[in-house]
């Protein structure tokens, strides 16, 4: 039975990068003063931030540009660990920082991972 379900593997993945993508746009929009958030000053380091992180999230989702898209928000989410949360203590569940240490690896994945089957760039590489 299990073993059925591995062809539905790279199918999967396209979904999980596309929604992974989709929710580190909305964590972006929401320094931008959107869907709960607070809104931040564009010249700012959360500015920096949400711009890449909707940039960034846009592309993810795609699945264009996704390897380099990737490398990006993942080296973002260790900057902001490394910046804003690991000052309030070592552990992630301390800190606040699951998020940004789920993200951070989520998106190395799919640097290493590169866009899957459902993407932008498998179909425009295929032209």
């Amino acid at each position: 039975m299990l073993k059925g379900l591995t062809r539905f593997e790279p199918y999967a993945y396209s979904a999980l990068r596309v929604m992974a993508g989709v929710l580190f746009v909305f964590h972006g929009l929401q320094k931008f003063g959107y869907f709960g958030g607070s809104l931040v000053e564009l010249p700012s380091r959360l500015g920096a931030a949400a711009v890449i992180e909707v940039i960034a999230g846009t592309l993810i989702a795609a699945g264009l540009m996704t390897v380099p898209a990737a490398i990006v928000a993942s080296g973002e989410m260790a900057f902001a660990y490394a910046l804003a949360h690991y000052p309030r203590g070592p552990w992630p569940i301390q800190n606040g920082g699951e998020l940004a240490v789920l993200y951070g690896f989520l998106f190395l994945f799919v640097a290493t991972r590169g866009p899957g089957p459902i993407s932008l760039d498998r179909m425009l590489n295929r032209r």
